[in-house]
């Protein structure tokens, strides 16, 4: 005898089924939030690292992920570093999320296989040995040079002093990109501060605007006053690496959105604690980009800035 249940107990049983099918969705969420512990690593306490630990939080908290986190300010200390990696080995952390160099490179070394999630590392190359990932500092070559395209339409050729022991690859994989973009890229090599002068000089006759690149060595704030004036003299302008920069005299910056780089952070956390290894993460780039404009520098070279470019600056420099 085959029995037949009414449509309106399939439905209940149906609702059922969901009901139990989401509980255990949920329960499974909370044990994994239960078990979760984030050492947070700043290497310093600027307020675009507090904008990146801000937005990782944020991220997570969406996310319906609810970790214990543990915040070791190291204030650019080496020492205070290995002992934020090693006291979060101790406490069983889940995961380490790492804020700027230093923090990064302590956490790479000293880790072990407690997965990293890194922030504001210059090369997101560095990402890709051990158990790590990230989102570095710097846009993607292409990207850079289309926001050259934009605010300076008609220079063609792109002057860059670099250090072939740091950056040699990043310089050949740039000229691979602004090849692409019918931009010539005109390089000069430097490994000391004293001899960015030199390769300064050699760039004035072969190129419409200089790209300042990350490189600690060359462009730094002991080395900006060269740059700049090197800019006003040769009437060349400088795409400067940060607002700070086009505060000082650069003609623009591109900028990140640091609380949306904590985001992308919290994004690829998200993942590994719900079991994807992090070495599978492909290291990236900032995906929002904003810009700051210096308006007097303009004047001073005697460019035309579009007014949209200007109106769309984060930043405006009078």
């Amino acid at each position: 005898m085959v029995t037949t249940l009414s449509p309106r107990l399939v439905t209940l049983m149906n609702l059922l089924r969901v009901f139990v099918v989401l509980a255990l969705l949920v329960l499974s969420r909370v044990a994994v939030a239960d078990d979760t512990r984030i050492a947070l690593l700043s290497s310093e306490d600027a307020a675009p690292y507090k904008e990146v630990l801000k937005g990782f939080q944020q991220s997570l908290s969406k996310q319906g992920i609810n970790a214990t986190f543990d915040e070791y300010p190291l204030q650019g200390s080496s020492d205070k570093a290995s002992q934020a990696v090693q006291e979060a080995k101790q406490k069983g952390t889940t995961l380490i999320v790492t804020i700027g160099t230093l923090a990064t490179q302590t956490a790479i070394k000293e880790a072990g296989d407690i997965p990293i999630v890194a922030a504001l590392v210059p090369n997101p190359d560095d990402l890709k040995t051990g158990n790590a990932t990230g989102v570095g500092l710097d846009f993607s070559p292409e990207t850079q040079f289309q926001w050259l395209q934009r605010l300076l339409p008609d220079a063609k050729t792109v002057g860059v002093v670099f250090n072939p022991k740091k950056s040699a690859r990043r310089i050949e994989a740039a000229t691979q990109a602004a090849r692409s973009l019918g931009l010539t890229l005109v390089t000069k090599q430097a490994e000391t501060p004293q001899a960015l002068t030199e390769a300064l000089k050699s760039l004035a006759n072969d190129t419409k605007v200089l790209w300042a690149i990350t490189d600690s060595t060359l462009f730094s704030p002991q080395t900006a006053e060269t740059v700049l004036l090197f800019s006003f003299r040769n009437r060349i302008p400088v795409a400067g690496l940060s607002t700070s920069w086009v505060k000082a005299g650069a003609l623009y910056a591109l900028d990140r959105d640091y609380l949306d780089l904590g985001a992308q952070c919290g994004e690829m956390a998200g993942k590994i604690i719900q079991g994807t290894k992090a070495n599978s993460l492909p290291p990236t780039t900032p995906r929002k980009v904003v810009y700051a404009l210096n308006l007097k520098t303009a004047t001073h070279l005697k460019l035309d800035i579009a007014q949209p470019l200007i109106d769309g600056a984060q930043q405006v420099f009078k």
